[in-house]
């Protein structure tokens, strides 16, 4: 485009891992700068937004009947396009908060599950041009994480990513800057807080909301045994009395009760690594499973995947934010990094 030059001195290209719960933000140059929950407050009277980010989730579960704070997206798809939008231009703008509105045109490339149809695809893509993205690539996140976390994706060995967020645990095997074989599967972080909030009910009579099961899950969740008994207190209603309600729990209760959602994700990699080629097994056997994602700190995690698979299993340094870095990577390198970005059947990428 004849104005492509100036929009280039005056936006930051950015990347975005846009998550079922945070979105984080790389800018060019920068790094992460953004780091805030997927929540959007509404008023259901006017449709006007009154907050997102940080300043809505802490008014989940405490808004009058008119006010509904949502996240807009579902196990890592959009559920709710134009309340994504608005998000997006919020994150965008915030990014460009000094540049005049009409100048903030960047180049955006966005972190998606492996498992979406082309139809959220071009969701994405569609929020984030209307959102004003001047050229919006899309990544799958576990190449994204991968290249967080240093992996070689590019080299002609084989690599293992888990990556457990919010609302989908992708797991990939790559190799040659591509996908070898992929799974992902709509059981995470998410599903654990309901888990949590499902024990309590039927286990303490006790109605807590999925903010404080994964409160408690951060605190002292675990998928092993641990060497000290870890300790939290679950505040909530008494199903019974209707009146308010405190039970301590231990890192036993919890672990009880994410147990079916942790079983399906570890089921889920051994059949990622049963339809491995032989070749590519060896290469992870030396290198690893590599684990990001929120879910990655869970307690004991990687040791349970060693035990069940038998490779060697470790966790990415500060795993929450690599997809974000990965991100990061390719919009620092666009050019020679283009190969890894997902082709669509409604756009090609400019080469």
């Amino acid at each position: 485009m004849i104005f492509d030059p100036i929009f280039e001195r005056f936006s930051k290209d950015i990347g975005i891992d846009l998550g079922t719960a945070n979105t984080l933000v790389y800018v060019k140059g920068k790094g992460i700068v953004i780091n805030e929950p997927s929540v959007v407050a509404v008023n259901q009277r006017t449709k006007q937004i009154l907050a997102i980010g940080s300043e809505a989730r802490r008014m989940v579960g405490r808004t009058p009947s008119h006010i509904v704070a949502t996240r807009p997206l579902v196990d890592g798809v959009i559920s709710d396009f134009e309340v994504t939008e608005a998000m997006l231009r919020y994150f965008i703008d915030k990014v460009h908060n000094s540049t005049y509105t009409f100048l903030r045109r960047p180049r955006v490339v966005i972190g998606i599950p492996s498992g979406v149809t082309e139809v959220e695809k071009r969701a994405v893509q569609d929020a984030a041009i209307n959102a004003g993205a001047r050229q919006a690539f899309l990544i799958e996140e576990p190449m994204a994480a991968s290249i967080g976390a240093r992996l070689p994706v590019q080299d002609a060995q084989g690599s293992m990513i888990v990556d457990i967020g919010g609302g989908t645990s992708e797991i990939a095997v790559l190799s040659l800057g591509g996908v070898v074989i992929s799974n992902s599967i709509r059981v995470a972080g998410d599903e654990m807080n309901e888990n949590i909030v499902q024990y309590a009910r039927d286990n303490f009579n006790l109605l807590i909301g999925p903010r404080s099961a994964e409160d408690v899950k951060i605190q002292i969740g675990s998928v092993y045994p641990l060497s000290e008994t870890l300790h939290a207190r679950l505040r909530g209603r008494d199903l019974i009395s209707g009146l308010p309600k405190e039970v301590h729990v231990t890192d036993t209760h919890i672990r009880e009760a994410i147990s079916p959602s942790i079983r399906t994700i570890v089921n889920a990699i051994k059949n990622v690594v049963e339809e491995t080629p032989p070749e590519i097994i060896s290469d992870i056997m030396h290198r690893g499973i590599m684990l990001a994602g929120g879910g990655a700190l869970l307690r004991g995690l990687d040791s349970l995947i060693h035990d069940e698979t038998k490779i060697l299993t470790v966790v990415a340094d500060d795993p929450l934010t690599c997809v974000a870095r990965g991100t990061g990577v390719v919009v620092e390198d666009l050019e020679s990094l283009k190969d890894v970005l997902v082709t669509t059947n409604f756009e090609r990428i400019p080469r």
